[in-house]
């Protein structure tokens, strides 16, 4: 055999395996055009927030969000914070007093509120938190105050307590119900008139108290690195609005994350939608 034909049948073995790949998931910059993960870590190298947008049942998000969280260390060391709605903010004392090992994480799991799918995608990254002596923020409203916004409005929330407020945004909460993340919700399919002006002050609330928390403890110089269901800061809404309204001057990245049948391509509805997108196989596996 010559070494045109070697080199041909080479060619040949290459090209129907990449044919038959099955790529897990793609990454894109803000224009749809596939992006490298480090030149996506070189440009966030500069950030002050980093808002991560999950699927909460996509167990790429969440390898990814760890894999960022330590690459991320190895560039910021001590710099780094991590912060997450998965945490309510009348449970930092709980995360706190686990994070310094004065309690322990049998304590620590049946105090503080975990998410059902807690231990497969969120102790991995509280995990490397307590490994690296990073602090971890818990920003999330506290479901019962969203619940409150959400039957009363944003003047049921002043009738709480002096201690009660501590865990909320300096009331009220600017609002404004013309981005689309928020009027959008009026016309929700499937909840009839069961939607009233009230249900996305509640999101709103929960968007306003993760913000307030995240810039409570960032400071210039740090990261704030922030991991929330995709829909808290996509279009650069949600998170980011609220963040900008305090602090127009912020550098802040955001990386989003979809489901699409064909990953190698990113689909016009979901281009666009932030700095990065993840864009994952619909038939990938869920967590639970």
């Amino acid at each position: 055999m010559n070494k045109s034909s070697a080199l041909f049948i080479l060619l040949l073995i290459l090209f129907t395996a990449f044919k038959s790949d099955k790529p897990a998931y793609f990454l894109f910059d803000q224009k749809g055009k596939p992006e490298k993960y480090e030149k996506m870590l070189k440009q966030l190298e500069d950030a002050d927030i980093v808002l991560f947008g999950e699927l909460h049942d996509n167990p790429i998000s969440h390898w990814l969000q760890l894999e960022l969280t330590k690459d991320l260390y190895k560039l910021k060391g001590k710099d780094l914070v991590l912060g997450a709605e998965m945490f309510e903010s009348d449970n930092q004392l709980i995360m706190d007093e686990y994070l310094s090992g004065e309690i322990s994480q049998r304590y620590f799991e049946d105090e503080i509120r975990l998410w059902p799918n807690y231990k497969t995608d969120y102790k991995p990254l509280v995990e490397f938190a307590k490994d690296s002596g990073l602090y971890f923020v818990a920003t999330n409203v506290p479901r019962r105050y969203a619940s409150l916004v959400n039957s009363k409005g944003f003047e049921g929330l002043e009738g709480l307590s002096d201690e009660a407020k501590v865990f909320l945004p300096p009331l009220p909460p600017a609002y404004d119900s013309t981005l689309n993340c928020y009027a959008s919700m009026m016309n929700m399919e499937g909840m009839g008139s069961h939607v009233t002006s009230n249900f996305p002050k509640a999101q709103a609330t929960k968007d306003a108290t993760m913000a307030h928390f995240i810039l409570k403890n960032w400071k210039p110089g740090k990261m704030l690195l922030h991991y929330h269901g995709a829909y808290h800061s996509q279009n650069f809404e949600s998170i980011y609005w609220y963040l900008k309204h305090e602090n127009p001057n912020l550098k802040i990245a955001t990386i989003h994350s979809v489901m699409q049948k064909d990953v190698s391509e990113l689909k016009e509805e979901n281009t666009g939608l932030a700095d990065f997108t993840i864009c994952v196989d619909e038939d990938m596996t869920r967590t639970r």
